[in-house]
């Protein structure tokens, strides 16, 4: 497997993060996006919307970092990090959404801002960063994990842009569970970091 990727992209990491905690074998390839490698008839091809990560499984192309960890989990099996049964399943679903809606609404746009010179309105962008975080720092309240028991690519797919908020002037000190769940997420067998950017309350 080879995943086309960049560091400084959170959707990538996302990516990355779940095949290496889930023991998935993979080859990481940098995409050079400052290049606009990205945007070439090559890459194009792999994914049509211009965008990372895309994985590539001996010709199977799947672009989407949370398609990718479907893809990987039903291919190996991986049923503690993708769960079948319906009220698990459900609730991984649930924080997919999250993490495609909230968290990209929020925590993503605030270091897209500060770290691509992405234009949207920051202060919106903090404002529904705290909302979705107040949140979450809520349903951490007595237990481990966002969505059931046991770590689940859930908790991966939530795990990249919280961890990475401070660059979009995002202040996570006042939610002492998310950050005890952040640290049980890099406590785990095979964590990957995501590279880090001395910008924003990071600098």
């Amino acid at each position: 497997m080879k995943l086309y990727y960049h560091p400084l992209s959170g959707h990538s990491h996302r990516a990355h993060l779940f095949l290496s905690l889930a023991g998935v074998p993979h080859d990481l390839v940098e995409v050079d996006l400052a290049g606009r490698a990205h945007k070439q008839p090559a890459f194009l091809e792999l994914n049509s919307f211009g965008q990372v990560p895309v994985l590539d499984d001996d010709g199977v192309i799947v672009a989407d970092s949370i398609a990718i960890m479907v893809y990987a989990a039903r291919k190996f099996g991986l049923k503690d990090w993708l769960p079948e049964e319906p009220a698990a399943a459900a609730a991984v679903q649930r924080w997919f959404s999250v993490s495609t809606g909230e968290i990209y609404a929020g925590p993503c746009v605030a270091r897209l801002i500060t770290v691509f010179g992405y234009k949207s309105n920051a202060a919106e962008a903090i404002e529904r960063s705290h909302a979705i975080l107040k949140l979450i720092d809520r349903e951490l309240a007595g237990r481990s994990w966002i969505a059931t028991a046991r770590p689940t690519a859930a908790d991966a797919a939530l795990y990249s842009y919280i961890s990475s908020a401070p660059e979009g002037n995002v202040d996570l000190a006042p939610y002492g569970h998310v950050n005890a769940w952040l640290r049980r997420v890099e406590a785990l067998p095979g964590f990957v970091p995501f590279q880090k950017t001395a910008i924003g309350l990071a600098a």
